[in-house]
């Protein structure tokens, strides 16, 4: 027995803001009769994410990242049919793997979903997923946020600011939040924001003379660019710190931004990378507090959802014009 799957292959790198031609769906028959050890995923959700953009990728592969499926045949004790599971298999209907435990970016390339209860299982590819640790281990270990802090987000009502700016009220500090819309905004003081700005019409200089003139003790920088040159520069504490977890402002260009390093000089400041490859043992860890926030109403979540593996693409692209608030999700 075999089912016709769908996928989506790169066919051409991207240059400046990924376009609808950087990408084909192609359909691929794939055999049901499985070998012992193999299963069969069937993908329920996709996700687009905006590392994607700068990820190596050749020109003929399938586009990578994280999906939610059900085990749809099995061969496998380990992984019984109806399994709900988070795979790094990106954008494709139907997978046969003989390995499930086999290496990925982030960890092994399938994990078992912990007990969701009634909540989407889509969550683990946001708030409870990839994004959401980020924001968790990001935060409380990169950061070192503490109670008493006043922390800054850049792009605060995307899913990983989203979920800082919650984390950190959850610890006792004080946050601001920047976004590009007034809807995005009245969101994010819905999810207990202190302060927010639309980056838009008010000035990042202005904004946080006005919330934090005693200057910032924490910045969350999802954005990079000149929003993070002016905070660096005019509004960081002596030994400051910077978790460094995106340049969204940057991927589409090949400009290197501005010089920060006089003020990271001048200032002390600490500057920390994030990313999850140095977390990726520690999913479990992460996954358990972020779902009992959940679970609780402490963490509150938005999906933007686009329905059909068809649309991935559109979805893709509309990051890059900020068209989301929360996660974005490709329904299958």
């Amino acid at each position: 027995m075999s089912l016709t799957a769908k996928k989506w292959i790169l066919t051409k790198q991207f240059a400046g803001v990924p376009k609808l031609e950087n990408f084909k769906l192609e359909e691929e028959a794939v055999s049901l009769a499985l070998k012992p050890g193999e299963i069969a995923i069937e993908a329920l959700y996709v996700s687009v994410d905006p590392y994607m953009r700068i990820f190596p990728l050749n020109v003929g592969d399938t586009l990578f990242g994280d999906q939610i499926g059900r085990v749809k045949v099995s061969n496998n004790a380990d992984f019984p049919e109806g399994t709900l599971v988070l795979s790094f298999l990106g954008w494709r209907t139907l997978t046969v793997l003989s390995n499930p435990e086999a290496p990925a970016v982030f960890g092994p390339l399938v994990r078992k979903l912990p007990d969701f209860g009634d909540l989407p299982p889509s969550l683990a590819l946001g708030c409870v997923g990839m994004p959401g640790l980020t924001a968790y281990f990001g935060l409380l270990e990169r950061g070192e946020a503490k109670a008493g802090d006043v922390v800054l987000v850049s792009a605060a009502a995307g899913a990983v600011g989203s979920v800082v700016g919650q984390i950190a009220k959850i610890k006792g500090c004080t946050v601001i939040g920047s976004a590009g819309s007034k809807e995005k905004c009245d969101w994010l003081k819905e999810l207990g924001f202190d302060h927010v700005f639309n980056y838009k019409e008010t000035a990042v200089d202005e904004a946080l003379k006005q919330f934090a003139p005693g200057g910032i003790d924490l910045y969350f920088d999802n954005v990079a660019g000149d929003f993070s040159f002016a905070v660096l520069q005019n509004h960081m504490k002596v030994r400051g710190r910077v978790v460094c977890c995106g340049a969204i402002s940057e991927y589409n260009t090949d400009n290197t931004g501005r010089s920060i390093y006089l003020s990271v000089i001048g200032k002390m400041l600490e500057l920390r990378g994030m990313s999850m490859v140095e977390y990726k043992n520690r999913y479990s860890e992460g996954m358990s507090p972020l779902l009992q926030w959940v679970k609780e109403g402490k963490l509150k979540h938005r999906e933007t959802i686009t329905e059909g593996i068809e649309r991935a693409p559109e979805a893709f692209i509309s990051l890059f014009r900020g068209a989301n608030t929360g996660k974005i999700v490709v329904k299958i």
